[in-house]
């Protein structure tokens, strides 16, 4: 795997950076712009949440790639989708005290290279807490291939969320993330 020495990490604003977060989020996840447009609002809202962290991925002044995440509320939206899944699933506990990853995208060109790896580790040692849950598409992807290297295990599998086509996963780790050969970046804050 190739290391990044030109992409810094740093903490963001995250009400600040929201559209060009999304613009990343847009070429990485395949997003149309009214999909844009309806995350735009969900990310205001979320930069407003106590304990939120956010950073950026920048190469030469360009967001390449984004993190972010809090406390997780059982009262959150996401959560009262997942809740039902999980208790029926014996993993009801993994709703409270543990920090949500609640979107982690990097620009394609910038893929494969420890980016992803970076901004998770980065965002999950500053958030305090000794668990993360997360979910994700639940097909063989790149990125549920980064979070088992890293310590994240199926929760809950088949998990539909309103106006969504594909199932997703739910997935949790306890903290610190495992290291396994995967680089981070030299120029990282």
């Amino acid at each position: 795997m190739e290391q990044l020495t030109e992409v810094t990490v740093q903490p963001i604003d995250l009400a600040a950076w929201a559209p060009y977060a999304l613009e990343v989020q847009a070429q990485a996840f395949g997003l149309s712009a009214q999909e844009v447009a309806v995350r735009l609002h969900i990310v205001a809202r979320h930069a407003e949440q106590p304990g939120v962290l956010g950073y950026g991925a920048f190469s030469g002044g360009r967001l390449v790639g984004f993190g972010y995440g809090m406390p997780n509320q059982r009262e959150h939206w996401w959560s009262t989708v997942i809740e039902p899944h999980l208790e029926a699933r014996g993993h009801g506990d993994w709703l409270d005290g543990v920090f949500a990853v609640t979107e982690l995208h990097v620009l394609p060109d910038y893929q494969g290279r420890g980016l992803g790896s970076t901004l998770i580790r980065t965002l999950c040692e500053r958030s305090g807490l000794n668990r993360s849950i997360l979910s994700a598409i639940d097909e063989e992807t790149p990125a549920r291939r980064l979070y088992r290297s890293l310590g994240y295990r199926d929760l809950a599998r088949a998990v539909r969320f309103p106006n969504t086509d594909r199932p997703y996963a739910v997935m949790g780790a306890r903290l610190p993330l495992l290291d396994r050969g995967y680089s981070t970046l030299a120029n990282s804050r």
